[in-house]
Parts: C-alpha cells; sequence; structure tokens
C-alpha cells in the first residue's frame, strides 16, 4: 500500500486582508461594562451593566415588564415549586400590587410550599433523611388543606379556593405567615391564580383523605380559566419561571384553546427564567407561540431580586421625570 505523501506547509504570501476599522464588529467600547463604587446608587447598577448578551436581555425583560404595565397588559407568571423554596415570592407578590403581575399560575409543588410558608412559616423538608424511613411528605396539615381546597375548587378553581381557605384561617389567627403566601396575594387583589396538578408528583398525593377526582377537577377548572387568561395576552406577557414540564405544556395548550377561538396573540412576549435552558421552555414558551421570546438563565435568588429592583428604579425614574 502507498503512502501519501506528507503535506507541505501552506505558503500565505498574497492572503486577502481588510482594515480592522472597516470590519463589522459585535462588541463595541461604549457597551463594556463599568465597575462602580462603592456610594454608587443602585439604578448605576443597571446603567453599568455590558451591554451584552445577559445584560443586554435583562434589561429587554424590564422594558417588557414596563411597557406591559403601563399600556395595561396582561402579565402572567407561571412558577415552579423552587420559585417560592428560594425565597422568591415576595418579589412576585410586590408586582401584583404594583400592577405589573396581573395574573399567576403555578404547579402544585409551588401550591404546596406557598401553603406551608403562610401557616407555619416554614417549608421544604429534607427527602434524603426521610425517605427511607417512609416518613417524606407525610405532613398532615398540608394533605389536609390540599385536600379540602381541591373539593372546593371542583366549584370555584383550585387557586381561588386555596387563597379563600388560606383567608379563612387567617382571619382566624391561624396562619403563621400570611403575607408570604403568592397565592393569598393574589386572592386579595382580585387577580387570577390558577394552580396545575400532574398526578402522583406531589406530596399530598400520597395521603388517603386527597382525592384524584377532586384534584382533577380542580385543576381543570383552572387551566379553563388560565385559557381565559391567555386570550388577552396580545401584546402582554407570559413570564415562565422554573417549570421546565409542566407549565410550559399548560400554556401551550391554552395557546391552542384560544387560537383555536380565534383570539389575537399579536405582540405576545414570552420569558423564561431558570438555571437551566431547556427543550420545553425554550420551544412551546418562546419560539412556538410568542412574537418575541426572552431568556435569563441563572439562580432564582439572583435574577427575580436583580429584575425586581430594574424594574423599580426605572419606574422610579419615570416617576420623577413626570414630576
Amino acid at each position: 500500500m502507498k503512502r501519501p505523501l506528507m503535506p507541505a506547509p501552506m505558503e500565505l504570501d498574497g492572503l486577502r486582508t481588510y482594515s480592522l476599522a472597516d470590519r463589522p464588529s459585535k462588541v463595541f467600547a461604549e457597551e463594556l461594562g463599568r465597575p462602580l463604587s462603592g456610594d454608587a446608587r443602585l439604578s448605576d447598577l443597571f446603567n453599568s451593566l455590558p451591554a451584552q448578551l445577559a445584560g443586554k436581555t435583562l434589561l429587554r425583560v424590564r422594558d417588557e415588564l414596563c411597557r406591559a404595565r403601563d399600556e395595561g397588559r396582561t402579565v402572567v407568571t407561571a412558577i415552579g415549586g423552587h420559585v417560592i423554596k428560594t425565597g422568591c415570592a415576595p418579589y412576585l407578590i410586590d408586582w401584583i400590587r404594583q400592577g405589573v403581575v396581573t395574573a399567576v399560575a403555578m404547579n402544585g409543588a409551588a401550591a404546596i410550599h406557598d401553603y406551608e410558608l403562610a401557616a407555619v412559616g416554614k417549608t421544604s423538608e429534607d427527602v434524603g433523611a426521610c425517605l427511607h424511613a417512609g416518613g417524606f411528605g407525610m405532613a398532615r396539615e398540608t394533605a389536609d388543606a390540599m385536600a379540602v381546597a381541591s373539593r372546593r375548587g371542583a366549584q370555584e378553581g383550585f387557586g381561588l379556593a386555596l387563597g379563600n381557605l388560606m383567608a379563612e384561617a387567617r382571619d382566624r389567627g391561624a396562619m403563621a405567615n400570611p403575607e408570604a403566601s403568592l397565592v393569598l396575594a393574589a386572592r386579595d387583589a382580585g387577580i387570577a391564580c390558577t394552580i396545575h396538578v400532574a398526578m402522583g408528583t406531589d406530596v399530598v398525593h400520597m395521603h388517603p383523605q386527597v382525592s384524584g377526582a377532586a384534584l382533577g377537577e380542580a385543576s381543570m377548572v383552572d387551566f379553563r380559566r388560565l385559557c381565559t387568561v391567555v386570550s388577552s395576552l396580545a401584546g402582554g406577557v407570559w413570564m415562565n419561571i422554573g417549570s421546565a414540564v409542566i407549565m410550559p405544556e399548560v400554556f401551550l395548550k391554552a395557546v391552542s384553546v384560544v387560537r383555536n377561538f380565534g383570539h389575537d396573540l399579536t405582540g405576545l412576549v414570552a420569558i423564561n427564567l431558570d438555571k437551566e435552558s431547556k427543550y420545553r421552555s425554550t420551544t412551546n414558551v418562546l419560539s412556538r407561540p410568542a412574537s418575541v421570546g426572552l431568556e435569563l438563565t441563572g439562580h432564582h435568588e439572583i435574577l427575580l431580586p436583580l429584575l425586581h429592583a430594574a424594574v423599580a428604579c426605572k419606574a422610579s425614574a419615570t416617576v420623577r421625570k413626570a414630576a
């Protein structure tokens, strides 16, 4: 077998070149980040971010939320359980009170953590320490509350029923920390809060008093309520936070329903905030349904406080300018 000849190094004389000054570029000196001093204002932080990648996206998300609020558009936050577990409900509650968020949707885990924080001021057990002894998920009060709320929810919807149940407990002085509840804040504000359960996924599903029929009917009522919310999303914002599967799938089906009825979703902005970029959130939230898709990847406990502060700073600057 004849061996191939060793190739000679290519001669590079005569290579075509161009001027660096004339070359199209994607990064410019004026877009670089600016270090701040210790006495800088919060607003200076957002003005100092690099105008690149996530730095630009954070400010774009801020601008879309502020625009939607100023135009009176629908803004939905769809969340998974870790948003509550990482201490981020207060930011969403404040957005409800400011009129930034006009509807909330969540999976069953988020509702459970929300209830436990309000009821006793703590949540999120140590699964590894409890699992082998069969103790994981066996808290009575949580299962009782979800059993009652789901039975009531067959008529009024799961989210509203849970909010009403918690309000009744608050009125009796039986809630340790009601101001921490996103479900209760939505109920008090009179906005939709819907709960979307996947059977067998939540700790309360192990308890005999929790009815699968009631959970299913309550979740179905909430899905239909969410369809009404989604039908008003033209020019609005759907923000998926910390749900990689359930809430993106619920959203996709709701979009199909309202499209089937001929509702206009022109100008819908979809936002995804999560620790990782996943198929369903990028495809079924950002790509297929929306006119604009924006994604921020990182920890909820860092991204949401930053975004909340950015919205607050822009709102404050707008008020000062108007005055």
